[in-house]
């Protein structure tokens, strides 16, 4: 224990007010502390949550796709592509990662009474990975649209995902 916390401890179990670090304290040289090593995670990420939700109705036009992984992801990995038994939304090419380093948003629209089935990481190559380089474990997603129009602009899609303008699906250059 440091010395001054030693010092401190006593102080407050004696009942006397914080004293000065003894004298000898100043005379001691500082500890090297080694530098701390973080091992990422190898185990494949996999889906946490997504919206829509799989199995979720929601109204068609403009969708703000968002997809949550349970480990911190690589920026540039994707790999997004219509699956059998749906189709694939109209959706920019290139989804952006959000700054929980977790969570991809990709700006879509959708067409009224529509069956939308998603297929992540479905080759065998590339795609979603940690930030180790640990490819994502391959997914589906199956949502449907409801006949009624929804959002039309992207500030009512961020609002139907429940995201902030923070979280724009865009990607800005600096």
């Amino acid at each position: 224990m440091c010395i001054f916390a030693v010092a401190a401890l006593a102080a407050v179990l004696t009942g006397s007010a914080l004293a000065a670090p003894p004298p000898e304290a100043a005379s001691l040289p500082p500890k090297t502390v080694a530098p701390l090593t973080v091992t990422p995670r190898t185990d494949p990420p996999t889906l946490a949550s997504s919206f829509p939700a799989a199995g979720q109705v929601i109204a068609a036009g403009v969708l703000v796709l968002h997809i949550t992984f349970d480990q911190k992801m690589e920026e540039s990995g994707f790999s997004l592509a219509a699956a059998p038994g749906g189709e694939m939304p109209q959706c920019l090419a290139t989804p952006r990662l959000l700054k929980d380093e977790k969570t991809f948003v990709l700006l879509c629209t959708t067409a009224p009474s529509r069956h939308y089935v998603l297929a992540f990481n479905a080759a065998p190559r590339g795609g979603f990975a940690n930030i180790a380089g640990t490819r994502a474990a391959p997914a589906l997603l199956a949502f449907s649209t409801s006949p009624e129009m929804g959002a039309v602009d992207l500030e009512d899609a961020l609002k139907t995902a429940n995201l902030t303008a923070e979280d724009v699906p865009i990607a800005t250059q600096p």
